[in-house]
């Protein structure tokens, strides 16, 4: 059992670490020579990349951020494998290194914890955690940011649909639930001031170069 946690503690660490390598942040550089958290909306995401350097480097990071989470899963996969641990543990362990990457990604040790959003790390360790339910979540969400053309709106009733389905179908599954409450109040914490925006009337809607 101790060797159990240590290992989901060295699985969330991994995942940290991996989450943290910002590819908006090193995208930008590259590219500009200069930090994307400066330009746009500050955020070091696909979003902001996709405002303010356009479609390809959007499209580099949104690879990038979705590969960063794969890896971290399956790391996690490999280790709860390589430790003997069960399915229900082996759910854990795709849960953890699930959240570990989306805090890397939203505060990453190695760009002064100033990093992105974590919608489409999250969006990975959805679809990780239980695809019918992610599916539905990534559909909806994606439904709404095209009709709607508030990426933050998508997201933050995305994440609420996530949680709601979790309760419906996985009702019994206090892990998966937890794992649920966790990605979503992350989001909706990382969205705060996009959500005041929203009720203001002031957000930019997807396609605005303007600060968002």
């Amino acid at each position: 059992v101790e060797m159990n946690y240590i290992c989901l503690i060295g699985i969330f660490i991994v995942a940290y670490l991996i989450g943290s390598v910002s590819s908006a942040i090193i995208v930008g550089r590259v590219m500009t020579g200069e930090d994307i958290r400066k330009k746009g909306s500050g955020n070091a995401g696909a979003t902001n990349t996709l405002r303010t350097l356009g479609k390809k480097a959007a499209a580099i990071v949104t690879v990038c951020d979705c590969l960063k989470a794969v890896v971290a899963i399956l790391i996690a996969k490999l280790i709860a494998y390589l430790a003997g641990m069960d399915g229900y543990l082996s759910d854990v362990a795709v849960y953890t290194a699930g959240i570990g990457a989306a805090l890397g990604h939203n505060f990453p040790v190695y760009f002064g914890f100033k990093g992105g959003k974590g919608i489409l790390v999250s969006m990975v360790a959805m679809l990780f955690a239980d695809w019918r339910i992610g599916l539905a979540v990534m559909v909806v969400a994606i439904l709404i940011m095209a009709v709607t053309r508030y990426v933050s709106l998508g997201s933050v009733l995305g994440a609420v649909l996530l949680v709601v389905l979790a309760l419906i179908f996985r009702i019994g599954d206090t892990p998966y639930i937890v794992f649920c409450v966790i990605c979503a109040a992350l989001a909706v914490f990382m969205h705060r001031s996009n959500i005041k925006r929203l009720l203001s009337g002031t957000e930019n809607k997807l396609g605005s170069k303007k600060t968002n």
